[in-house]
C-alpha cells in the first residue's frame, strides 16, 4: 500500500509486482486484490504462483524465471497445467538470459517467440555488473566482488551479470542484445528489402536507411533511402542493387541496409545505427595463389635445405623452419622479424566461462583440458613436393585414453607462403564428451598486438551469439580482452575470412581461410593464463601475444549460469571430424 501510493503517478511504473521468490499464499491474494482496488488500470505481476497453481489468481501475467525457450513455447501453445486449452494470460520472463560473464548465447530462441501474440518478452538479469572499485593495501585499485572484503559466506563473482561492466562501459554482449531487441527488423534479398516495424506508435519515415554493397568486405557502393512503414506493419521495397557491376571480381558481395537516426536526438547523434540487415551473394571463386606454385623469381631466389633435425624453406626474404625434434614449425621470419616464439600447439579447451562452471562443463570435459596441451608427437614426415615446395606432416596423439591421432600439416614454398591444415578425425570409440574448442594456439612477439579481420563483428562473437555485422574490422589484443569480473574465455571472432596481425609499423602475419571461414582470437594472454587468474589485475604485464586459430568453438550459453548447458546444436561432438585449413603469409 505504501509503495503504490508513493509511486502511483510515476510515469515509469507499468506493472505492480507483489514481490520476488517468495512462494505464494493468502497474503499474496490479499495484496493482489488491494492493488486492483486502489489502481484498476495497471496489471499485477507475481512469479511465485507458477509453483503453487492454487494461487494462480494472484497474478495477471504468466511469469517464469529462466525458463528455456522451448518451455515457454509449450505454454504459448498449450497453456498452463491449470488451463490446458491455450494460454489465458500474457507471458513475461521476469528474469531470463542470465548475463553473467561471457554469456547471452542462444538469445535469438527467445526473441523468435515474438511470433506468438501472448508472448510479451522478458527482462535480462541484469543491466550492470554489481562490483565495487576498492583500494588495495599497496595503494592500487581494482574492481572487487564478493569475497574480496572478507565476507563469508559469499557468492563471489555471481553479481557480475550485467550487460554493462561496473564502470558503465558496454560489454560485448550488448552487441547481440541491441540487434535482437531492435524494434525494426530488416530482411535483405537480392531484389530488395523487407522492413518490419514493430514499434507501437512511430513510423519509420523519419529514419534514414543507408544501403551499401561490400565486395569482399570493401565498401564499393552506397545510397540512402527513406522507407516509410507505419507502426505495426511490414512492407517490401524494391532495390536495384548493382550486383553485376561488382560480382565478377569478388568472392562475395554483402548487401547491407542500415537503419539510422535521420536527425540527432537527446541520446544519440544523426546517423546512429539502430538496426541492420545483410545478405551474402556468392561471387567468383578465389584466384589466390596456391601454396606450392612458387613463381620463377622466387624459385631463383629461394632455397630448400634438408638437415638432420630441421628443414628450412627460404625465399622472398622469408624463411620457414620445420623441426623434427620439436614436432612442428619453430620459426617463420620476414627479414629479422620472428613470428613463432614456440611451435604452434594443439588446443582442445578454452578458458572456462561463468556459464561453463555453473553447468559443470569443467568436470564433464576435464579430459579436453589437457588432451591438446599435452599431446605428443608420434610421427613426422618432411619431404619435397615439387621443386620449390616442402610438405611437413606431424602426427600427434591426444592425451586421452583413446590416443586419438591429430594431423598437423604444413606446406611451404619459396614464395614464403605456408598452408596449415589441422585435422581431427572424430573419435568413434569411448563416449567422449563434446569438445570445447579445436585448433592451434601460438605465441607471437608482444609488438604484434593489432588485429584487422574480415568476419562478423566488431565485438567478440560465438557460435550461439553472432547476430553481428559482416565486414572488415580493426581492433587490438588489449581491446579484445573483455574485462569480465572473473577472467575467462574472451575475444573470439566467428566466420573469419581473413585476419591480419600487425605491429605498429604495419608489418605482420596474414591468415586466410583456404576451405571455409574459421574462428580466431588475438589476446595478450594465453588460454591457460586466463584460466588461472581470479581478477583482471592478477594477469601480468603482457610479454607475448597469443594467436588462436580454431576450426570451431562451442557456444557460450545463456539460459542461466548454474545448471543449463550450452545447447546441443552449438556443441562440438567428439565423434565428428573437425578441420582448420588456413594460409599464412608474412608482409
Amino acid at each position: 500500500n505504501s509503495m503504490m501510493r508513493r509511486d502511483y503517478n510515476h510515469p515509469s511504473v507499468l506493472i505492480w509486482s507483489l514481490g520476488n521468490e517468495s512462494s505464494a499464499g493468502e497474503v499474496f491474494r490479499a495484496m493482489y486484490r488491494h492493488a486492483h482496488a486502489i489502481d484498476p488500470n495497471r496489471p499485477v505481476h507475481y512469479e511465485g504462483s507458477v509453483h503453487m497453481r492454487e494461487f494462480e489468481d494472484v497474478t495477471d501475467i504468466e511469469s517464469r524465471m529462466y525458463a528455456h525457450a522451448d518451455e515457454i513455447e509449450r505454454y504459448l501453445q498449450d497453456g498452463s497445467p491449470v488451463h490446458t486449452d491455450g494460454p489465458k494470460k500474457p507471458y513475461i520472463s521476469c528474469e531470463y538470459m542470465h548475463a553473467m560473464g561471457n554469456s547471452c548465447g542462444n538469445m535469438d530462441e527467445y526473441t523468435a517467440l515474438e511470433r506468438y501474440p501472448m508472448y510479451q518478452g522478458g527482462f535480462i538479469w541484469d543491466f550492470i555488473d554489481q562490483a565495487i572499485e576498492a583500494k588495495l593495501p599497496d595503494g592500487t585499485t581494482r574492481i572487487c566482488y564478493g569475497g574480496d572484503f572478507g565476507d563469508r559466506p559469499s557468492d563471489y563473482e555471481f553479481s557480475g551479470d550485467g550487460l554493462l561492466f561496473a564502470d558503465r562501459t558496454p560489454s560485448p554482449k550488448a552487441q547481440e542484445v541491441k540487434q535482437l531487441y531492435a524494434n525494426v527488423k530488416i530482411a535483405v534479398t537480392q531484389d530488395g528489402v523487407r522492413v518490419t516495424n514493430d514499434n507501437l506508435f512511430v513510423s519509420t519515415g523519419a529514419y534514414a536507411f543507408v544501403l551499401r554493397v561490400l565486395a569482399d568486405g570493401r565498401p564499393v557502393w552506397s545510397a540512402t533511402r527513406r522507407f516509410d512503414v507505419p507502426a505495426g506493419e511490414s512492407a517490401l521495397f524494391d532495390v536495384d542493387w548493382p550486383i553485376d557491376d561488382y560480382l565478377g571480381n569478388a568472392k562475395e558481395l554483402v548487401l547491407e541496409v542500415s537503419q539510422q537516426l535521420g536527425e540527432a536526438c537527446d541520446w544519440a547523434p544523426a546517423g546512429y545505427e539502430l538496426a541492420f540487415g545483410q545478405c551474402v551473394v556468392e561471387g567468383a571463386k578465389g584466384t589466390d595463389a596456391t601454396v606450392g606454385t612458387a613463381s620463377a623469381a622466387s624459385a631463383a631466389d629461394g632455397a630448400i635445405t634438408f638437415g638432420r633435425w630441421n628443414v628450412g624453406v627460404r625465399g622472398q626474404g622469408r624463411e620457414v623452419l620445420f623441426s623434427r625434434a620439436q614436432g612442428g614449425m619453430v620459426s617463420y621470419t620476414l627479414g629479422e622479424r620472428e613470428f613463432v616464439l614456440r611451435r604452434p600447439s594443439i588446443t582442445t579447451f578454452r578458458p572456462l566461462t561463468d556459464n561453463d562452471r555453473g553447468a559443470g562443463h569443467a568436470f564433464e570435459r576435464a579430459a579436453w583440458a589437457v588432451a591438446g596441451k599435452y599431446a605428443r608427437c608420434v610421427g613426422c614426415e618432411i619431404a619435397p613436393r615439387g621443386e620449390n615446395t616442402v610438405e611437413a606432416t606431424y602426427t600427434y596423439e591426444l592425451a586421452i585414453p583413446q590416443h586419438t591421432k591429430v594431423a598437423v600439416r604444413y606446406v611451404a614454398d619459396t614464395d614464403g607462403r605456408v598452408e596449415l591444415d589441422v585435422e581431427y578425425p572424430g573419435e568413434k570409440n569411448g563416449g567422449l564428451p563434446t569438445i570445447p574448442a579445436f585448433g592451434i594456439e601460438w605465441a607471437l612477439p608482444v609488438e604484434y598486438s593489432n588485429l584487422r579481420f574480415y568476419g562478423v563483428g566488431p565485438e567478440e562473437t560465438y557460435a550461439d551469439r553472432k547476430h553481428a555485422k559482416l565486414g572488415v574490422w580493426s581492433t587490438d589484443a588489449h581491446r579484445d580482452r573483455a574485462p569480465y569480473l572473473l577472467p575467462q574465455e574472451t575475444g573470439n571472432h566467428e566466420d573469419v575470412r581473413w585476419a591480419e596481425i600487425t605491429d605498429d609499423s604495419g608489418h605482420g602475419l596474414r591468415v586466410k581461410h583456404a576451405v571455409k571461414p574459421f574462428a580466431m582470437s588475438l589476446l595478450p594472454y594465453s588460454s591457460a593464463m586466463l584460466e588461472e587468474a581470479l581478477h583482471q589485475d592478477e594477469l601480468p604485464k603482457p610479454r607475448h601475444m597469443f594467436l588462436r586459430l580454431l576450426a570451431a568453438q562451442m557456444g557460450v550459453g545463456g539460459d542461466d549460469s548454474w545448471m543449463s548447458p550450452v545447447h546441443a546444436q552449438y556443441q562440438l561432438p567428439a565423434d565428428q571430424p573437425l578441420s582448420l585449413n588456413v594460409r599464412l603469409e608474412l608482409f
